[in-house]
């Protein structure tokens, strides 16, 4: 083959190239020519354009994610906070992204500072309490809906608007984990303290039904052991009664028992009221 066939079929070939573009499923395109716009390509499929001459910017059609850096903030109760938002949004008019904000990174840039401005001030109108609680969703909802209006003009739709992390600043929080702390000393002081007072008093409740109940038991037992006693004397005094002599009989007789053993040896007179019986009874028969 000639060498000039050779390079006609290369210069068409190369033509035809650059006259068709290919637009994906998840991608936009336009068509400028020397940077003037001509027309769109949103739906996919196979597309032609002037060679050499018009050139195509391909944008994403799908949904993308923006992730703000964290920033500082103040509450409506003059806290500061640190927040860290992140974005989902979606091309819905290339021509005005390509003309607005051109690619991603410049699309990002703008709805980092628009964000950043909305979060602030729906952030200045809540106290930190409902930031972190659960007001958080319908203030984002806001913020979505006040950025959703600003980012038409960029050809931008924002889908959704969120707060990955609400927290206090890191020289903050040790300051206020100390005063956490300190409360929580305070707290369980007091709960110790309440408890030992308590306690306090139940030992005394209880020393003072304790003392009540001896009390009470030593009575019940005096007047058991009088009665007893009284009881003991009128038998006694009964049977004395009926036959003192018999009833001295009888006693002297537990008393032998009692003071004198086996072994037991006493030195008594003989005159002694002790053994009276037993000295009679030696002169009796």
């Amino acid at each position: 083959m000639k060498p000039g066939i050779v390079v006609l079929l290369l210069a068409l070939i190369s033509v035809g190239w650059s006259s068709v573009f290919v637009v994906d499923e998840g991608e936009l395109a336009i068509v400028t020519q020397f940077g003037e716009y001509k027309r769109s390509a949103e739906t996919p499929g196979l597309y032609f354009k002037t060679p050499f001459v018009q050139t195509v910017d391909s944008m994403e059609r799908r949904i993308m994610g923006s992730d703000t850096p964290p920033a500082e903030y103040l509450s409506l109760d003059k806290k500061r906070l640190v927040a860290d938002p992140v974005s989902r949004w979606r091309i819905v008019d290339p021509l005005m992204y390509f003309k607005t904000v051109h690619d991603e990174s410049g699309a990002k840039a703008r709805l980092d500072d628009i964000i950043n401005s909305e979060l602030r001030r729906e952030l200045a109108s809540h106290n930190f309490g409902d930031i972190i609680g659960n007001a958080r969703d319908p203030m984002m909802q806001r913020v979505a809906l006040a950025t959703r209006s600003q980012t038409k003009e960029f050809g931008i739709e924002i889908v959704d608007v969120r707060i990955k992390r609400a927290d206090l600043p890191r020289e903050v929080q040790e300051s206020v984990f100390a005063r956490m702390r300190a409360e929580r000393d305070r707290v369980a002081k007091q709960y110790r303290s309440e408890g030992e007072e308590e306690a306090a008093k139940i030992r005394a409740d209880t020393d003072k039904e304790k003392t009540i109940l001896l009390a009470k038991a030593y009575e019940t037992s005096q007047k058991a052991r009088g009665e007893g006693d009284a009881e003991s004397t009128k038998i006694y005094a009964d049977a004395y009664g009926k036959d003192p002599e018999f009833y001295a009989f009888t006693r002297s007789l537990d008393t032998y028992e009692k003071a004198m053993g086996e072994q037991s040896t006493l030195v008594l007179s003989t005159g002694s009221d002790l053994f009276q019986y037993l000295s009679k009874a030696r002169g009796k028969p």
